[in-house]
């Protein structure tokens, strides 16, 4: 083995001016929202641990400092080859094109494009290189749309998770925060770069640092803790049983389940505190219950009521063995569509993992089958119902955003019975400020494109299914053979609209409201996106009913579509021609049916049923 060099360094010292490329055989880009978030709660949540209003700049240098882990490099032909690390290296890149966008116009800027690019004979390249990636990372460096129709896994994921970020990143670091927050993970963050001169080494490394002496998860540490406090061997080896079958069952479900849930289903049935976001703030129950629950337990085990023998046999038995058996039942409502929870899987579709504690917590072990799913249609219909106003109103559903107020919430339902639950839950929504009244200019952007791709499914659904029609909503959002997108009805052409748009800009703002909106296969605009307003009109009339209803033919020898609007009374009409007006009416429409959709009224009735 030749010579091995380890060193720390810094974000900077890491990435300034140094290329790395990824070999060939190098698996894809594989990290999903969930390990960004939780990228961005630990740099994040370090960050606030030294950060104060006020501080200069300097005080930066006395903050926490954060250890990011290894990456192991080799070396060859005058080129750094990552062996291990790139996960890493890629999402850190990614975060520093964001903090690149979201510094573009302050007065006070960090430079770090020298971290991101390098340039070389008047050619920009990315020190994180690798090729067929490369257009993906320029439209992200320079803040442009990208089409990832019919790219790699890698790429697809590169675009996805740039768009997670700037979801998670808080919005208390956006402004005054954010040269402070970029100073310290430049200065303050650290890896440990292995460099080896031959992949056999390197690999070598890799290996031994991951296969040797497995170490214990805390799902195996949490059982042997409970395990070990049940005295009559035969207890403890029933219990032993269920437990390894009931894991088995978690692991088999995906990977991150079997955490996912002991952190869901602590945090649902326990957690009382959680840490401020202030500097010198202590991780409460909250917080240990996402890091280290099977420390909490042990350090709770008298508040939880883990006192005897019977208590831990009783917390496996019957607590462990309900709440994985419905949080399994719930990963799976997420995934495919299931009768009467199908608010599971719409929550899930806007990745909102936070919906699990939530949907565990007024769920107790006494429950019966048709109780347990009343409560989570209740609890998923109230995410529903919030997640779609914020939407609607530009806020975001990131998790770090979002946390707080769904930590209120979840202790505030713990336990409840039905009617209770509806009432309450009822009452939270209540107390919102922004619904879909408080914002009649809706419009698609760049990044609430996909969220907005969900929103008119579930109106387009909405309109064919209350018509008598059969649902078609799992077409309208997956990547079938026939790929639906949101599209515009005016054609970019602004020229054609002068009379009442002289400037190009306000055109455009106008264009992207929801009312000038469509869900249709991307082959349709493919086709006809260009054309006249008139010139598509009779290709909207073979499309979904939503479309159709452009079109005056629509309304006859139609009459379940008659009788939905006569029953609801909305604002349903043709338009032979589509000027600012009939786009202004369509927005009125669209914002009157998801006042049907998403009804908080619908709580009180099925807390009734």
């Amino acid at each position: 083995m030749r010579e091995i060099l380890g060193k720390a360094q810094t974000v900077r010292e890491l990435l300034k001016g140094v290329k790395y490329s990824i070999d060939y055989y190098q698996r894809e880009y594989k990290w999903q929202d969930k390990q960004i978030r939780e990228l961005v709660e630990d740099l994040t949540g370090k960050f606030l641990e030294g950060y104060e209003p006020g501080h200069e700049r300097r005080k930066v240098a006395d903050y926490p400092h954060y250890f990011l882990g290894s990456i192991i490099i080799s070396k060859k032909d005058n080129a750094s080859y990552i062996v291990d690390g790139q996960q890493r290296l890629t999402s850190l890149t990614l975060l520093l094109i964001l903090l690149r966008r979201l510094q573009s116009d302050a007065v006070v800027q960090v430079n770090i494009d020298e971290l991101i690019v390098s340039e070389k004979y008047g050619q920009k390249s990315f020190n994180l290189h690798v090729v067929e990636r490369d257009p993906c990372m320029t439209a992200l460096y320079e803040d442009e749309p990208f089409d990832v129709t019919d790219r790699s896994e890698s790429v697809r994921n590169l675009y996805a998770r740039y768009q997670d970020l700037d979801e998670c990143f808080p919005e208390d670091l956006r402004g005054e925060a954010l040269p402070y927050f970029i100073d310290w993970l430049l200065e303050n963050v650290h890896l440990v770069e292995i460099t080896a001169y031959s992949d056999d080494d390197a690999y070598t490394i890799f290996e031994t640092m991951n296969d040797r002496g497995l170490s214990l998860s805390p799902t195996d540490m949490l059982k042997g803790y409970l395990l070990a406090n049940i005295s009559d061997a035969e207890t403890r080896s029933i219990a032993d049983t269920r437990w390894r079958s009931r894991v088995r069952q978690l692991d088999e479900a995906g990977k991150e389940v079997e955490p996912d849930f002991f952190k869901a289903w602590l945090r649902s049935q326990y957690a009382t505190r959680i840490r401020e976001r202030k500097k010198g703030a202590r991780p409460e129950d909250f917080d240990r219950i996402g890091t280290e629950f099977h420390r909490w337990l042990r350090d709770a085990s008298q508040g939880v009521g883990l006192r005897t023998s019977d208590d831990f046999q009783r917390f496996i038995d019957r607590d462990f063995d309900f709440y994985s058996r419905w949080y399994l039942k719930l990963v799976d409502a997420s995934r495919t569509p299931a009768e009467g929870l199908e608010h599971v899987l719409y929550n899930a579709q806007h990745g909102f993992t936070l919906q699990y504690m939530l949907l565990l917590a007024p769920l107790t072990p006494d429950d019966d089958t048709e109780t347990v799913r009343r409560k989570v249609r209740l609890v998923a219909r109230f995410v529903d119902i919030l997640l779609t106003w914020r939407l609607w109103n530009f806020r975001s559903i990131a998790y770090s955003t979002m946390q707080y107020a769904m930590f209120l919430v979840m202790r505030d339902i713990r336990g409840l019975d039905v009617p209770t639950l509806g009432k309450r839950l009822h009452e939270t929504l209540t107390d919102e400020t922004e619904t879909f009244a408080s914002n009649d200019r809706l419009r698609v952007h760049q990044q609430n494109r996909y969220a907005l791709h969900r929103i008119l499914a579930r109106l387009t659904d909405y309109v064919e299914t209350q018509s008598g029609q059969p649902s078609r909503y799992t077409d309208y959002v997956n990547a079938g053979k026939v790929r639906y997108e949101v599209e515009h009805i005016w054609a970019d052409h602004p020229e054609r609209h002068a009379d009442e748009f002289p400037s190009a800009a306000d055109f455009a703002e106008h264009r992207n409201r929801v009312g000038g909106l469509l869900l249709l296969p991307k082959t349709f605009n493919a086709s006809y996106g260009d054309l006249p307003y008139e010139d598509k009109l009779a290709h909207y009339n073979t499309q979904n009913l939503l479309a159709r209803s452009l079109h005056t033919q629509c309304y006859e020898h139609n009459p379940g579509f008659v009788r939905f609007i006569g029953d609801t009374g909305l604002p349903f009409r043709a338009h032979d021609r589509f000027a600012k007006a009939d786009l202004d009416q369509r927005s009125d429409l669209y914002r009157k049916i998801a006042e049907l959709v998403w009804d908080p009224t619908d709580l009180l009735r099925e807390a009734c049923t």
